[in-house]
């Protein structure tokens, strides 16, 4: 029998063995695996006969050699009960009948164990395409796979690629041993990219379909904001201080909370850096977003006020395990609030809570019915009493008034009648006054 060589030029798919295992990063006892199954497929294509063929490799001489054996028999043993068509087919393969078996040597009989080699360069080039064809489809998908559990193993790390081309949107980029994507969902929305560029994401997911792994990549995720920090500050790589929460409203504003796990270190001030250098590097990287880097604290009270800061909060009242009901003064209010709700948004989202946020005035202004409820509070009535109080006092206020201005006017129209009389009576008075005088003139003219 003719013995087939790694130098054969029939059998050039071996050539390549060690390049393509090199290239591909991909072990030789892989390839080799991938090479045998190859060649026993071509070798029933080369046969006809669907039969238990082996490949043999020598890797030190460099040499392949195919085999058919079986176990030669007078019948086909009987299948066993309850057996699948895969392993019927097993089975079939072990066996051949002595008359098919006599085909390949005269003399064998039943219970003997067939060996006959099957020389490869017999197999022609289509046989040898369609082992050349499965082995370069094995390695690919091998070496897809790796990549998929390479990836898989990266979800939550921060790469960087290059934009290789923007299809409807979506960024394809070329991160080295395979094509990844940040799908337009995932992207911050004022950013705009062109072929090229270099982008640093966050792998938030990997698939494996059809074209092979798919790596999804984000700018938008909140957790990139905490691998940022995690790389420009080297207290929280350190694990001396840690992200608590992250919030954000990518490419506008984040809130992120920290604390310290030493006393002597604050946790704001090392995120902040030098000049504020730190956040600003992640800042710049994110398109201006403005980030607001909270203290954590256990005691919630606190903690729900530095949320809102600078705003000052006057009240903060929890509300069963959700939600929280913030008062803050009057003036501070759009500010708590932040553009379309966006402060309190981040705040809610960083707390995990609910939060309804009051201006002060609008909040003592509630009626005690509409307070009770807002609070998760029973309604006692108080509030009405006090109310109705209030009413009372105001009304008592009012008819007061009244009387004091109904007074003032009577006391107007009598002090406008005594004016009048009094007028009369005046323009009366000077005319007895001169008929006097006239009179006392008149006397002591006589008595001269």
């Amino acid at each position: 029998m003719p013995r087939a060589s790694i130098k054969d030029p029939e059998v050039n798919i071996v050539e390549a063995l060690g390049q393509v295992a090199k290239e591909k990063n991909i072990g030789m006892d892989v390839v080799l695996q991938t090479l045998r199954t190859s060649l026993v497929q071509a070798a029933r294509k080369y046969t006809g006969i669907q039969k238990n063929i082996e490949v043999d490799i020598d890797r030190e001489r460099g040499s392949i050699r195919c085999f058919l054996r079986v176990e030669v028999v007078e019948d086909l043993p009987d299948l066993p009960e309850g057996c699948s068509a895969e392993e019927a087919l097993v089975i079939d393969e072990k066996y051949m009948l002595e008359e098919q078996a006599r085909e390949y040597r005269p003399n064998i009989m039943a219970g003997e164990q067939l060996e006959h080699e099957i020389p490869v360069v017999g197999f022609g080039r289509a046989a040898i395409a369609i082992a050349k064809q499965s082995l370069t489809q094995k390695v690919r998908e091998v070496e897809r796979q790796r990549v998929f559990d390479d990836y898989r193993d990266r979800i939550g790390t921060i790469v960087t690629g290059t934009v290789q081309q923007v299809d409807r949107g979506d960024i394809l980029v070329n991160l080295g041993r395979t094509e990844a994507i940040v799908p337009l969902r995932e992207q911050i929305r004022k950013e705009r990219y062109r072929q090229g560029d270099s982008i640093r994401t966050y792998i938030c997911d990997v698939s494996n379909n059809v074209k092979g792994p798919q790596v999804i990549l984000s700018r938008t995720h909140p957790e990139f904001l905490a691998k940022l920090f995690e790389l420009e500050v080297p207290e929280i790589y350190d694990e001396i201080v840690e992200i608590r929460s992250v919030a954000r409203d990518p490419g506008f504003r984040a809130k992120i909370s920290v604390s310290s796990r030493d006393e002597r270190i604050d946790p704001v001030g090392a995120c902040v850096g030098m000049k504020g250098n730190r956040v600003q590097a992640i800042v710049r990287e994110l398109s201006n977003e403005r980030i607001d880097i909270i203290h954590w604290t256990e005691d919630m009270q606190v903690y729900v006020r530095r949320l809102f800061a600078p705003a000052e909060v006057r009240r903060v009242y929890p509300v069963g395990e959700d939600r929280y009901v913030v008062v803050v003064m009057t003036e501070d209010l759009s500010l708590a609030i932040g553009r379309q709700g966006q402060n309190v948004k981040l705040a809610s989202r960083l707390l995990g809570k609910e939060i309804d946020v009051y201006g002060e005035d609008e909040f003592n202004e509630l009626p005690g019915r509409e307070r009770a409820a807002l609070l998760g509070e029973e309604y006692d009535g108080t509030d009405d009493a006090e109310e109705a109080e209030e009413a009372a006092a105001v009304s008592e206020a009012s008819a007061e008034t009244i009387a004091l201005e109904e007074s003032v006017a009577g006391t107007s129209e009598a002090g406008e009648e005594a004016a009048a009389k009094l007028e009369d009576s005046s323009e009366d008075a000077p005319v007895a006054e001169v008929a006097e005088v006239d009179a006392s003139a008149d006397a002591e003219g006589s008595a001269a």
